[in-house]
């Protein structure tokens, strides 16, 4: 059983930054993808960015050259820095793994706002 740990949401100011980790463990297995999908009130959950244990990245565009997806494979723990950030992502964001089947993190808000 893999169990995904997310930390790092809050309230931040327009043009603010905030880092998600999330921190996986039991038993993962490789190749596999970490990643973020977010779901605002009223929206369907989309993807937000992702990243393979070889290092390929993708991202929605909405955030591309805003956000950072990064892993540190020995510990199994993706992060995903968020700069210049717009009331638009504001959402909870989960985070998830998938290897053999998919599994996901608890969720965490991000509220953007003056």
């Amino acid at each position: 059983q893999v169990q995904l740990v997310e930390s790092g949401g809050g309230l931040v100011q327009p043009g603010g930054s905030l880092r998600l980790s999330c921190a996986a463990s039991g038993s993962t297995f490789s190749p596999n993808t970490m990643g973020w999908y977010r779901q605002a009130p009223g929206k369907q959950r989309e993807l937000v960015a992702s990243m393979t244990s070889g290092g390929r990245t993708n991202y929605a565009a909405s955030v591309k050259g805003r956000f950072t997806i990064s892993r540190d494979n020995a510990k199994i723990t993706g992060y995903l820095q968020m700069n210049s950030l717009k009331p638009e992502d504001t959402a909870v964001y989960y985070c998830y793994l998938f290897s053999t089947q998919t599994y996901w993190g608890q969720g965490t808000q991000v509220t953007v706002s003056s």
